[in-house]
């Protein structure tokens, strides 16, 4: 049985993909997110603890979501080469969400934590599937 996926054309199917499991990622961490934010009794915004929420969401998400972009968003077998690639982008997403919070919560002190965060996730997402082409493209046959 083929996916639906699998009718499209390369980077298409490795986008849409990226997309349905980013889509499910993000769900994920915002769920640790909260979940974290819950247990901590509601951190302040812009307090460490709530810095702390956001870091668990997103380790929670990381491990699965290696996995899974191997082997459903880029057809490859996980090895350590593409395992390094996939630290190195998760790094500088990390940097990224963790750049773009403090802005989003100063610039929309209205948002609840959920949106902003859901934002700072999908903002992230989509600097994180370019550097990941990079480390998941698979090479061409001479």
């Amino acid at each position: 049985m083929r996916l639906p996926t699998s009718y499209l054309p390369g980077h298409a199917r490795s986008a849409t993909r990226f997309v349905i499991l980013g889509m499910t990622g993000t769900f994920v961490q915002t769920l640790f997110f909260m979940g974290a934010m819950w247990c901590m009794n509601q951190p302040e915004k812009n307090s460490f603890l709530y810095f702390v929420a956001f870091g668990i969401g997103f380790v929670m998400e990381m491990i699965p979501n290696y996995f899974l972009s191997a082997w459903y968003t880029f057809s490859s077998k996980p090895s350590w080469k593409n395992a390094g690639g996939f630290m190195i982008a998760r790094a500088i997403n990390l940097v990224i969400q963790f750049g773009l919070l403090p802005i989003l919560v100063y610039l929309l002190p209205t948002w609840n934590d959920g949106n902003i965060g859901f934002v700072v996730i999908l903002i992230a997402g989509v600097i994180n599937y370019l550097i990941l082409l990079l480390f998941f493209k698979k090479k061409k046959e001479s």
